[in-house]
């Protein structure tokens, strides 16, 4: 049981780490429900949800193979976790903030704009290296010290953490737009970046426990 409420809290501070990360995509999720309404922001979304479905699944697919065939159980597992952390104190101390509002009109939305809208959530997400980066060292750092079961639980509790805030993003696109100054943007990033320098003190203490329990074992 224990386990099982460790898994759900870690998968609620990785779903937390990417609700308040600030990117490119949460400008076009902004952009496209203001400008298509809320139609066209869902649509943007969808598609950004099966990018990171996609992702989670491949990069947990490859970490697996990592760990299992490879045997570089404490490089990975340190290497992802220092990976997270060098990326909070470059969010912390050095991302530099830059806002760009203007907009994008689109014609009324037919079907095959839904697809291309859902499409360009999906390759804006996908080709985003920060993003790919992101899930790979954490499944990868994850897949040391965790089960097949907890893993599964800490994706699902991230990946549904995220969904409800890009849905809340789209209901509430115009009064969001409106707080995103750049003095907002650059606190929201100080704040991510600690998540992740936190994130990645845990998971590489864990490492670090896990392999100092099999050395005395």
């Amino acid at each position: 049981m224990a386990d099982v409420l460790e898994a759900i809290l870690k998968g609620l501070a990785m779903g937390l780490l990417l609700v308040i990360s600030v990117g490119p995509v949460i400008f076009t999720i902004i952009k496209q429900s203001i400008n298509n309404g809320k139609e066209g922001g869902f649509s943007f979304v969808i598609g950004v949800w099966v990018s990171d479905f996609l992702l989670v699944v491949l990069s947990n697919v490859f970490s697996e193979l990592v760990t299992h065939l490879l045997s570089f159980k404490k490089p990975i597992g340190i290497a992802g976790s220092l990976f997270l952390i060098g990326m909070g104190v470059y969010y912390i101390f050095f991302k530099k903030v830059s806002l760009h509002p203007e907009d994008v009109s689109l014609p009324p939305l037919r079907a095959s704009d839904h697809a291309k809208i859902a499409l360009q959530g999906f390759l804006l997400n996908t080709l985003n290296p920060a993003v790919m980066a992101f899930w790979l060292t954490a499944a990868t750092a994850i897949a040391v010290t965790h089960t097949v079961k907890e893993r599964i639980i800490i994706f699902a509790m991230a990946l549904l953490l995220n969904m409800s805030a890009d849905v809340a993003k789209v209901r509430l696109a115009g009064k969001l737009r409106s707080k995103l100054t750049v003095k907002n943007i650059r606190l929201i990033n100080k704040i991510s970046g600690l998540i992740l320098l936190i994130f990645g003190t845990v998971l590489l203490t864990g490492v670090l426990f896990f392999i100092k329990k099999h050395m005395n074992s």
